[in-house]
């Protein structure tokens, strides 16, 4: 049974850097997020972490730890955010009481998705794959980067439709409103799959970033055959993945390591965001690992969807059932907030 959260109107926003914290080059870019929050309605309540910043973490993973823990008990904060990504994430594992998560949302990508995977696959709580802090400092947000609140405000029991974006940041001539918009449109956007055909699947969603998710493959914080047994009810899983900074081949055997490790098992298709790195070696792009992938699992693979380091992106929700449909370059996801 899956557990949703819920997000009101004038909810608190506990800010926390469960990675890392906004240094002095960064904390007039952190200080706007947090007044462009305020000036849309939220309350924002900031963790003494935020403005920490140590060899690639704002504090020793105990610290992070401590404090996360402290605004998930706080009753007063209904969505967990942090500034940003970041490094070293994993650190603070160890140091959360799963036992007492509550049903609140928490929202990031990038090393942030090892947080809410974690969560998900240890208690059956939904987290939400989305926008950092920082990602929603401009001053206009995007249709598909502003669907985080619809998103998280759908009630249980309820669904909600995103739709591809129309233009996505890439190599285009920036566009004439580039100055009001945090994210540059200026690449059309292409749903691909594999076998060049649409394609349409069903099931539950989980996923992350594959540079760090992959790190919990064999850990307590990392049993995919228990999430779907306990919380799942068995029904398969859509996978969705995006590389940070991986080449093709340590891309390749993360893969083949979570098919190992039995991730795949029960899976009804497997979706790629877009991605900056995927850098070919020896010829082997990033193409060819999918396709390899679809080849040897025999199942749908798509990619260059909107989510991951290439905004913008949607709000995907880690254990929702999920519909996703991808037709001529066009996709589709819908997500269904039942238990």
């Amino acid at each position: 049974m899956i557990t949703y959260p819920i997000l009101k109107p004038g909810a608190v926003l506990g800010v926390t850097a469960s990675s890392l914290g906004a240094d002095e080059a960064h904390r007039d870019v952190f200080d706007e997020a947090v007044e462009r929050m305020r000036q849309r309605g939220y309350r924002v309540t900031l963790g003494e972490t935020v403005y920490k910043y140590d060899k690639a973490r704002s504090a020793p993973g105990r610290e992070r730890g401590t404090e996360y823990n402290q605004m998930m008990q706080d009753e007063d904060i209904d969505l967990i955010i942090p500034p940003w990504g970041g490094e070293l994430l994993i650190e603070m594992l160890e140091f959360i009481d799963f036992d007492r998560i509550r049903p609140k949302w928490v929202m990031g990508f990038s090393d942030i998705s090892l947080l809410l995977l974690a969560i998900t696959l240890r208690t059956g709580i939904a987290t939400a794959h989305g926008p950092s802090l920082g990602d929603l400092r401009g001053l206009k947000t995007d249709e598909t980067t502003a669907m985080w609140q619809k998103v998280l405000s759908t009630p249980p029991g309820g669904s909600i439709v995103q739709q591809s974006s129309l233009m996505h940041e890439g190599t285009g001539e920036p566009s004439a409103e580039v100055s009001s918009y945090l994210f540059g449109q200026n690449t059309l956007t292409l749903w691909k799959t594999v076998s060049g055909q649409d394609v349409s699947l069903k099931g539950r969603l989980l996923g992350g970033c594959i540079d760090v998710i992959r790190h919990i493959i064999g850990t307590p914080y990392g049993d995919v055959q228990h999430f779907s047994s306990q919380f799942a009810g068995g029904e398969p899983i859509i996978w969705y993945l995006e590389n940070c900074e991986l080449n093709t081949a340590d891309l390749r055997r993360s893969l083949v390591h979570m098919k190992y490790a039995g991730w795949f098992d029960n899976c009804s298709g497997i979706l790629f965001g877009r991605s900056g790195g995927n850098q070919p070696v020896l010829g082997y792009t990033a193409e060819d690992v999918y396709r390899d992938l679809a080849e040897e699992l025999q199942l749908p693979v798509l990619y260059d969807l909107d989510f991951g380091h290439v905004p913008p992106q949607m709000t995907l929700v880690n254990g929702a059932y999920a519909e996703v449909e991808v037709i001529n370059g066009r996709g589709t996801v819908k997500q269904y907030f039942y238990e």
